[in-house]
This record gives structure tokens, C-alpha cells and sequence, in this order.
């Protein structure tokens, strides 16, 4: 059998934190939120600035999630990833996906550094199953392109 991927391993979590959701829900981190939810993941919501979203409590950090969590999408700015790498690592979660525009070097680096399984620069909802709409059509564009990575 051959090695999982960490793209594998992190969608075998089930329970998962969103880091990114808004107030308004407006943002990919609530759509994220949703779809994740929808398929059946326990999705915990993260926001300093809102104590609930879509009938979940929303924790202010990560740290503040009084249960175990397999692993967390962030869904911010680069800077910002930095600290939720950190707070990850202080909170034992062992998987951290950064969605598209959100890694940077240093998140990378402090990944490795605690070894923590990463993925960064791909759509979670192109790989969370079923993938459908419009995430299946991409998932199967970059299929075709030889773009589709651990999926």
C-alpha cells in the first residue's frame, strides 16, 4: 500500500477547525465551513470577533477549543498563518491546511520545524468527498493537467 499523502491524512480527520470564517458569511472560510459540515465533518469555527456561526460556537483561537481537533484550515492573510501554526502546535494538532493565499514561508518552516503534517496552496474542496459543482469540475481539470496532487 502505498504512503498516504498529507492531503490523505488530513481529510481522514473528523473533526476540523476553520480558521477565516466571518460575522458576515460572506467570506471562503464560511463556504468552507458549510460544505465541510454538509459532508459530515465536525467543523469548529474560529473568530475572535463572533461567538457563533451557523449554530456553532465559535471559538476566539484555537487554544480555546476545550476538545481534541484533528486538524485546522486556515483561511487568512500569510502574516496571520504564522500565529495559527503556532497555536496549532500549542493545542497538539498535528494537521494544518492552508488554503490558497494563505501559507507563507515562515508557516511552512515552523511546520516542519514541529513536525506537523501540512498541505498548502490547493482547495480543501477539491479533495473533501464527494466533491461536486464546481470543485469536481476543477478537481477534474487539474486531473487532466497533471496539477491533482495526493487525490
Amino acid at each position: 500500500m502505498p504512503p498516504s499523502s498529507p492531503i490523505q491524512e488530513f481529510i481522514t480527520q473528523k473533526t476540523i477547525a476553520v480558521v477565516g470564517v466571518s460575522r458576515s458569511g460572506k467570506k471562503f472560510g464560511n463556504t468552507i465551513f458549510s460544505t465541510l459540515k454538509a459532508k459530515g465533518y465536525r467543523v469548529v469555527p474560529v473568530n475572535p470577533s463572533t461567538e457563533a456561526l451557523g449554530g456553532e460556537q465559535c471559538y476566539p483561537d484555537l487554544r480555546s477549543i476545550p476538545f481534541p481537533v484533528g486538524g485546522v484550515v486556515t483561511v487568512v492573510r500569510p502574516p496571520e498563518t504564522e500565529g495559527i501554526v503556532r497555536d496549532a502546535v500549542a493545542a497538539g494538532i498535528r494537521h494544518i491546511w492552508m488554503q490558497q493565499g494563505s501559507a507563507s514561508d515562515e508557516a511552512v518552516r515552523l511546520c516542519e520545524q514541529h513536525s506537523v503534517a501540512f498541505v498548502r496552496n490547493e482547495c480543501i474542496l477539491m479533495y473533501a468527498a464527494p466533491v461536486e459543482g464546481i470543485h469536481g469540475f476543477h478537481r477534474w481539470l487539474w486531473r487532466v493537467f497533471g496539477r491533482l496532487h495526493g487525490g
